[in-house]
């Protein structure tokens, strides 16, 4: 499973750090199996999500081709989302997480590789 390491960035500021699920099994795996997440993950090349079997609820969030925030949702356990066309990378973190790091729609977020 290919994952590495990243950190967010809006406007010059440093939201967390991430993991980056770069094979497409990491990508199926994502947050299955985890009590806890301390920061974000990434999936490229993503446009819907799940929440079924996670072990927590999630803040999602949708980013277009240009990395600009184009949805927002909070999901529960146990939940179908519905796919969002126009997403091109996914953003995942425990619930609350983008409240606190002030991410709302129109928010432009980078992902900086750490490699």
């Amino acid at each position: 499973m290919l994952v590495h390491m990243a950190w967010l960035v809006s406007e010059a500021r440093v939201l967390a750090s991430a993991e980056c699920a770069s094979s497409r099994s990491a990508r199926r795996k994502g947050l299955l199996g985890r009590d806890s997440l301390d920061g974000a993950i990434v999936l490229d090349r993503c446009r819907w999500v799940h929440t079924i079997g996670m072990r927590f609820p999630i803040d999602v969030a949708f980013l277009d081709e240009d990395d600009l925030v184009i949805r927002t949702v909070q999901m529960p356990r146990q939940r179908v989302g519905l796919p969002v066309p126009r997403a091109r990378r996914v953003i995942e973190a425990e619930a609350g997480a983008f409240a606190r790091w002030g991410v709302h729609v129109g928010d432009t977020i980078e992902v900086r590789d750490d490699r």
